[in-house]
């Protein structure tokens, strides 16, 4: 027995060709299988990375999960704003230990601006409670100041004190620029595997003062001077949305039931823990689909690998009879087969572990930038090891049929010719 996987790589070796043929297609099945494992298990773990830390989330009124992802992950719009007044009053409660308001609705070259404050790099925590870094540059001082983020910076070969044009809305490609009032590189941030590092954070004030010729959209009139500017009021009118930071967090289900029903304005406090659940049940039947197609081209796989096996085993009958004539038992045919198939599925299986790492590495610059994934090409996580461990036993229990065969015929039949 153990000189088994030797003898069963030469056979193997051997007919290398017609095995051969089953390794490609067990390999592009084990790759889509782990790809979408790892797609659902960085997307899950990018999500959380991008609320740490943060105990509420305020909006205007709205399904939770819409809120999460336009506030958060900048994927959507708002139903409306949230007033100053309103602003205000909740940040001065006394259960709240900081605030974060969020101004959106702006672009640069298809990256969302975000207007906020300074308490914006100083509160905001990534995976892990880190703090935000800067690789290059300060914080935003000057009302034309900029922060980029790692992506924008790298996409764009954005440096300190280039120059940038914000444009109005979302899209990709917007002809509303507001490039009467450019504004300058001041900082880039590290990378952070979150939306940080798509978007360009400005003050409230700068988001304040481009709009100050803007109404409904649509230009007025010419863009005021930096010198009335700066004797200006840009004190925002509404905000977007902003994050909460509570003193104790187990006033959140009462600050969060407060701000839910009030009657000045129809505002949602949400738990980003909870909405992130919500956004998984509504995601659990895709993810589902997804891996069942995934694992139904597996067994596919494994079925191709069963009937090239079986075509061969009749003209293999003569090889399992002269093996039985030298000593070699039923059980050892039988365990021949099953090292055979066993191989088969683990070259395939590490085949598809090598063309998943190939699809990672060329994918990942594209879904970083279009989806905020982050797909680090490294070891297999633990959800992984457990699928590669299914589609071996699965392998193995496939070639039991093969086996059996084999070890059910006689020595006699295997010796005859036949014509």
């Amino acid at each position: 027995m153990s000189a088994l996987p030797g003898l069963a790589w030469r056979s193997l070796a051997n007919r290398r060709y017609s095995a051969g043929l089953s390794v490609p297609t067990i390999a592009i099945s084990v790759m889509l299988l782990l790809g979408v494992e790892r797609l659902r298990h960085e997307a899950r773990a990018g999500f959380l990375r991008s609320v740490s830390g943060v105990d509420l989330i305020v909006g205007a009124r709205a399904h939770p999960v819409q809120l999460l992802l336009y506030s958060v992950f900048h994927l959507g719009e708002a139903t409306q704003n949230v007033s100053w007044a309103s602003y205000r009053a909740i940040a001065a409660a006394p259960e709240v230990a900081w605030t974060i308001p969020l101004a959106l609705g702006d672009s640069h070259r298809g990256y969302r601006v975000v207007g906020t404050s300074g308490d914006y790099f100083e509160h905001l925590r990534i995976a892990g409670g880190q703090p935000l870094r800067f690789a290059a540059g300060s914080r935003f001082v000057d009302l034309q100041d900029a922060v980029v983020g790692a992506e924008v910076a790298a996409q764009l070969g954005y440096g300190i004190g280039d120059p940038l044009v914000l444009a109005h809305g979302a899209a990709a490609v917007n002809l509303h620029a507001h490039d009467e009032q450019p504004f300058r590189v001041a900082g880039i941030l590290a990378r952070t595997g979150t939306p940080i590092d798509r978007a360009v954070h400005v003050s409230l004030g700068a988001i304040e003062a481009i709009h100050r010729n803007w109404r409904f959209g649509t230009r007025i009139g010419p863009a005021p001077s930096r010198a009335e500017l700066a004797r200006a009021d840009l004190t925002p009118r509404a905000i977007t949305a902003f994050h909460v930071g509570l003193k104790d967090r187990a006033a959140s289900f009462a600050v969060q039931g407060r701000i839910n029903a009030q009657r000045e304005e129809a505002l949602s406090a949400i738990l980003p823990a909870v909405a992130l659940q919500q956004l998984w049940g509504l995601l659990a039947n895709v993810e589902r689909a997804l891996l069942a197609t995934a694992a139904c081209t597996v067994l596919a796989g494994l079925l191709g690998m069963l009937t090239a096996v079986l075509a061969t085993l009749n003209e293999r009958r003569r090889e399992m009879a002269i093996l039985r004539s030298v000593g070699a038992s039923a059980r050892t045919i039988f365990a021949l087969l099953l090292a055979e198939a066993a191989l088969l599925t683990a070259a395939g299986v590490a085949g598809g572990v090598v063309l998943c790492q190939l699809l990672l590495a060329l994918a990942a610059p594209w879904l970083g930038n279009r989806y905020g994934l982050v797909l680090p090409a490294g070891l297999p996580t633990p959800g992984e090891w457990r699928l590669m461990a299914l589609v071996l036993g699965a392998g193995i229990a496939v070639g039991l049929l093969p086996a059996l065969l084999a070890y059910r015929r006689s020595l006699a039949e295997g010796m005859s010719v036949r014509t």
